[in-house]
């Protein structure tokens, strides 16, 4: 445990964050979570902490060392505070009561009377207190945990249904993998809960109980071939795959208009997200012609993000001009890159006209090529599964001219676009 001298204000600062989020008990948040977190933060203090630094501060990962004045500083923006020295200042008590002094006058006595009642109250509880807790175990095999998606089109509600078994704990959620704002409270009483999602992709639906996963299980929403969205919060606005096929994969110039004319910042995608029949996703060759088609105002940066969806992770790769590079952030499953502490220069790119990025990955080691010039090669640890889905996320709009994904295992082509 930390023992720095801020540590109980750090964490009083930690739990005002968890409880305005209420994004439900940080003891079950897990990797997806805190990414989710990071990008939350920085959208709101334009600071970007890292989901490696947010853990080591919430206590998942061990560290000694006190957070910095600067982490400490957007924490408490994040918060609704000024600064640090803000949060301090509203929440240090100034003198101790007089019943704390009593307390620390006598804490001797105190101390020696805690561990005769506690020697006293183990004699007793190991003779009456051991059966009724038998008793009472409760066999987490028998709880049953499934869930079923009511349609086949997006937005789209799944039903949840479980049976808890006599579970009378107050801590119980069902946590639906990354997207922390599917996380759902649960009532021991209860058999059903239902979720929304605005968007395709691969979930693993977890029941927690104090913490602890009893049940999981796979959630596959599926989008109806490539369809595209205007990343409005908190619902996007579909464009279905018959208004995107313009000789590219493209939006339509009323989409085109809404977007560029908008004052504020707008993130555009498509997305295609299926069963691509078992082809594994640290064996691939993705090829692909893109380009930006608006780059002025708040879409000067061009940014794009490739994004490699998997059974057990994504892959991410970021492009800019190269002016923004320090904003972007690559992520291979585990392994996650933030501009504003690494070079990710080699990624910064005109977009404004259409280049061939190919993106290679071979027993989970990734290299990245733009028109046939390498600009990166690294490797993760974790594997990402089988390929499910492909999205292409632009800060404006873009459009694609082609895209081939093969299986190197077998050389296999399993999707081949040339969106005509």
């Amino acid at each position: 445990m930390n023992t720095y001298p801020e540590y109980k204000l750090v964490q009083k600062c930690l739990l005002e964050i968890e409880e305005n989020l209420e994004w439900g008990s940080s003891d079950v948040w897990h990797n997806d979570v805190f990414i989710e977190l990071s990008e939350t933060i920085q959208q709101h203090t334009q600071v970007l902490l890292s989901p490696t630094t947010l853990k080591r501060i919430w206590g998942k990962v061990s560290y000694k060392s006190a957070p910095s004045i600067s982490t400490l500083n957007t924490l408490s923006q994040f918060a609704g505070y000024l600064n640090w020295r803000d949060f301090k200042h509203k929440n240090e008590s100034q003198k101790s009561s007089w019943l704390e002094k009593k307390v620390l006058q006598n804490m001797g006595i105190i101390a020696t009377s805690a561990a005769v009642l506690t020697i006293v109250f183990i004699s007793f509880y190991s003779m009456i207190g051991s059966n009724q807790n038998t008793s009472k175990t409760i066999d987490f095999t028998k709880v049953e945990f499934s869930s079923r998606p009511i349609t086949d089109g997006l937005p789209n509600s799944v039903v949840f249904d479980f049976n808890l078994n006599h579970i009378t704990s107050d801590s119980i959620y069902i946590q639906q993998f990354w997207d922390v704002t599917k996380t759902i409270k649960i009532n021991p009483k209860q058999d059903q809960a239902t979720g929304i999602y605005y968007y395709p992709g691969y979930f693993g639906a977890k029941l927690l109980v104090d913490g602890k996963i009893i049940k999981e299980h796979d959630l596959f929403i599926t989008s109806p071939g490539w369809i595209g969205t205007i990343d409005y919060k908190p619902v996007p606005k579909y464009i279905q795959s018959d208004n995107l096929f313009h000789s590219n994969l493209s939006f339509p110039k009323s989409i085109i208009k809404e977007i560029t004319t908008s004052t504020e910042p707008i993130v555009s995608s498509f997305h295609l997200v299926k069963d691509f029949k078992g082809s594994s996703g640290d064996n691939l060759s993705i090829k692909t012609s893109v380009r930006n088609v608006y780059n002025e105002k708040w879409a000067i940066c061009q940014s794009l993000k490739i994004v490699i969806l998997g059974t057990n992770g994504a892959l991410v790769i970021p492009f800019s001009i190269p002016g923004c590079v320090s904003d972007i952030n690559l992520m291979l499953n585990d392994l996650y890159l933030k501009g504003k502490e690494n070079d990710l220069s080699a990624f910064g790119v005109d977009l404004s006209e259409f280049r061939t990025i190919h993106i290679d990955i071979k027993e989970k080691h990734v290299t990245v090529l733009i028109d046939n010039k390498k600009i990166y090669s690294g490797q993760y640890n974790k594997s990402m599964g089988n390929i499910v889905g492909l999205r292409y996320r632009f800060l404006g709009a873009g459009e694609v001219a082609h895209l081939n994904v093969t299986e190197k295992l077998n050389e296999e082509v399993i999707l081949d676009e040339n969106f005509k």
